[in-house]
């Protein structure tokens, strides 16, 4: 998988849609955000995570001087978009010039290397992309098999998996997603983390008690909250426990 073109791709169809739709059109996947919120964030993400790696960030600390290095918002969407393509660029430049292995800070603490980022930025400027066609009422475009399972690992390795300090895991149910057109499967186990409804990978053991079956792409928008036409099936106490997660969001 090609991730730098991926994010290259993504991110300028995402600039491009929302350049034509209404500064003040609401986003349906993140209703808070009107499109000028949606592609400022996009921006704003991309000129965080070029700061991070162009700055050899390594740890908490080192966040202050990225932060303060990011441009002001303008007020304008055009304006933007011009700031969007800045920053895209300043991130595919570093991710160009670094190895997966190199160390850079996430906010994901099992994995602070520069492969995590360029994983994380593929799924959010195709999921972000995907926001941005639904804000303009446009069908949603091609996303492809690996980008989507690759998509569907990510919700279930970490999306989903964050646990607050401290916290206890207890599960409660074991769900297979089902991939109708590729075969592959994914045994998820979900409960919660103290507050948090979390889950993670079900071991080889565990018995499934519900299924969610349906295309890969499919399965992944489903994941990530983005529409999806899937088919969910299982004990209804299991299947509340996976909408307790996938409810959540992408936290």
């Amino acid at each position: 998988m090609d991730r730098v073109a991926i994010i290259r791709a993504e991110a300028q169809r995402f600039s491009d849609v929302l350049s034509e739709t209404a500064p003040d059109a609401r986003c349906p996947t993140c209703p808070d955000w009107t499109a000028t919120d949606l592609l400022w964030h996009l921006t704003e993400v991309h000129f965080f995570w070029a700061g991070v790696l162009a700055r050899n960030a390594r740890a908490d600390a080192d966040l202050a001087a990225v932060e303060q290095s990011k441009p002001v918002r303008p007020d304008a969407l055009a304006d933007i978009a011009v700031l969007r393509e800045q920053a895209t660029a300043s991130l595919l430049a570093q991710l160009e010039n670094l190895a997966d292995t190199d160390v850079r800070w996430s906010w994901w603490q099992p994995d602070q290397t520069v492969g995590f980022t360029r994983r994380m930025q593929t799924y959010e400027a195709t999921m972000h992309r995907v926001d941005a066609e639904l804000t303009a009422g446009l069908p949603v475009g091609a996303i492809g098999p690996d980008v989507a399972s690759g998509a569907l690992d990510h919700a279930v390795d970490v999306m989903w998996g964050w646990q607050p300090a401290g916290s206890h895991y207890e599960p409660r149910a074991v769900i297979d997603f089902i991939g109708s057109d590729t075969g592959q499967r994914w045994s998820v186990e979900f409960g919660r983390a103290g507050d948090w409804p979390r889950a993670q990978r079900a071991s080889g053991m565990s018995r499934a008690s519900g299924t969610v079956r349906g295309p890969v792409v499919d399965l992944a928008l489903w994941a990530w909250t983005r529409g999806g036409d899937v088919e969910v099936s299982g004990e209804p106490a299991s299947v509340a426990a996976l909408d307790a997660v996938v409810s959540n969001g992408m936290g």
